[in-house]
């Protein structure tokens, strides 16, 4: 080894999720053991997720005190508490490509999940709580959505819901709305559109399962701020789920399937001048990393990660041009922001922070932390306690910050970390930062 670390940028290899050997178990087993044992050597992702303590403690509670003293089978341990928020691989190992030992903690975790649930499938619960637009589906059915509600709020409900299907009775579980966010939004024609920079000047949105059937408020906020500022927006014409929770769960027919729906749409509107933006980081991700990873070789996949951005992201490069009004009527004070991990990994820096900083007389304190909530892991009997534990140094941090709001960009973390503090004696509710710019813009 000619250096201890990498000082090149991260680079990744496809997810060569379809050739036969990628299900080789013997072959990912001595993966995982390889690069087990280089973590357990370095250890500075300990402060992370509930992955990397799970390992040491197998490591060092074993007879030998190194990984040949692990048993193959507790190597699943470690796979469970990976919730592919990808910050191991972005920001603190060194010896991700093109260092010499070629270390994608995440990917190998994907790969672990992909193997045993082609192996062995999933939970009715984990199936359940990863089908997300067939839980907003039925949810959302007028009548239905006001009940669904009404019955998550109730202990003994809550409390059956985690002894029979394994949902914490504690967990922040998502609102259900009838109404959903493309019922709300009428379509501009992009007519009035003004091209600069990289951005066309009219943004298609890709509302999300989360956006159209847990939060269209949110959706309607980003709208609102986009028109604001001239830009013309419509909504894709048809989508479904991105495909991340159905990534997290290993299964990727499931992720091909969400693709071929999501893609043709998605690259029409492209193909007709179109930007994409989605409020949900992880569904930007999803079409900036993921889906390039696993179909390296599809056009159209490669012509929707060119557009697709991150509003902050678009904001940001249009205010880069003068393109971005400014005449915010009122300042916020003082604002705790939760930095989601699928927008840091983006690596497009933070530009939420940059353009609330734009508001008079706001002070922007961003917390570079994760949340610990992931789409269904805070939410599952046996890793809330785990969940609570990552974000709780987020909790202290706000809770010590006392500050006039509270945000996220990605909302699940905002009332994961909101339902922290209020436990902690801080009743604070979380705001989504593209609705405190529509706030400040007194529109």
């Amino acid at each position: 080894m000619s250096r201890e670390g990498s000082l090149e940028a991260p680079t990744r290899h496809k997810v060569d999720w379809k050739n036969p050997e990628y299900y080789n178990e013997e072959k990912l087993f001595e993966e995982m053991e390889r690069v087990f044992d280089i973590c357990h050597g370095c250890r500075r992702c300990v402060s992370l997720c509930e992955s990397f303590p799970t390992l040491f403690d197998l490591v060092d509670e074993s007879d030998t005190m190194e990984m040949d003293g692990v048993a193959k089978d507790d190597y699943w341990k470690v796979v469970d508490h990976c919730y592919l928020c990808d910050l191991c691989f972005l920001t603190k190992c060194p010896y991700v490509p093109p260092h010499e030992w070629n270390l994608d903690f995440p990917h190998l975790m994907l790969q672990a999940k992909a193997v045993r649930y082609k192996k062995e499938g999933a939970s009715f619960r984990d199936k359940t709580l990863t089908d997300t637009d067939k839980l907003g589906s039925l949810a959302g059915i007028p009548v239905v959505s006001g009940i669904v509600n009404k019955m998550n709020k109730n202990d003994t409900f809550r409390g059956v819901l985690e002894s029979k299907f394994g949902v914490h009775k504690d967990a922040v579980v998502p609102e259900f709305h009838s109404k959903k966010l493309r019922d709300r939004i009428s379509n501009d024609s992009g007519d009035k559109a003004e091209a600069v920079g990289p951005t066309t000047g009219k943004v298609a949105v890709f509302a999300t399962c989360y956006g159209n059937n847990n939060d269209p408020k949110t959706g309607e906020d980003l709208i609102a701020v986009f028109r604001h500022n001239d830009i013309p927006v419509r909504m894709a014409d048809k989508e479904k789920c991105c495909g991340m929770p159905k990534l997290e769960l290993g299964d990727l027919e499931a992720v091909e399937e969400a693709k071929n729906v999501n893609i043709p749409e998605l690259a029409k509107l492209v193909d007709e001048g179109w930007d994409i933006v989605a409020p949900i980081p992880s569904c930007v991700l999803m079409f900036k990393q993921e889906l390039p990873l696993m179909f390296p070789d599809d056009p159209d996949v490669i012509k929707v990660q060119q557009a697709i951005f991150d509003p902050f992201e678009y904001l940001m490069l249009r205010h880069k041009h003068g393109k971005l009004k400014t005449d915010f009527k009122s300042p916020l004070g003082k604002i705790s922001y939760q930095v989601s991990c699928h927008q840091r990994v983006q690596r497009i820096g933070n530009k939420t922070r940059d353009l609330l900083q734009l508001i008079p007389e706001t002070e922007v304190d961003a917390i570079e932390r994760c949340s610990g909530h992931d789409g269904t892991y805070a939410v599952k009997k046996e890793f809330h306690k785990h969940a609570v534990k990552i974000g709780r140094p987020v909790v202290n941090r706000v809770k010590k910050d006392d500050p006039d709001h509270f945000t996220s960009d990605c909302v699940m973390a905002g009332h994961h970390i909101a339902d922290g503090l209020t436990k902690a004696g801080r009743d604070t509710q979380s705001e989504h930062p593209i609705s405190l710019i529509r706030q400040a813009y007194g529109i």
